[in-house]
């Protein structure tokens, strides 16, 4: 559980600062996806970025949790 919380929490907050940073300088109502114009209203596209982005983070948070495992941890030693 800890290991979870270790990765969750600081993704989270990190996408949501992501979010401010991003829909700060681009307008919901002007994005396109695959050539085509977003048609959701700004409050989804805006839960849609964040969760997104959040999902980004995850991955980035469960990286290095992976990279930082000692020797012993990888090679299967007690």
């Amino acid at each position: 559980m800890n290991k979870w919380i270790l990765v969750l929490w600081p993704s989270f907050l990190m996408a949501g600062i992501a979010e401010i940073i991003f829909f700060t300088v681009v307008d919901p109502q002007t994005l396109y996806f695959f050539g085509q114009p977003v048609n959701f209203s700004a409050m989804a596209t805006y839960t849609i970025g964040f969760f997104a982005l959040w999902l980004v983070c995850i991955a980035s948070s469960l990286a290095t949790l992976f990279f930082e495992r000692s020797r012993e941890q990888i090679n299967g030693h007690s």
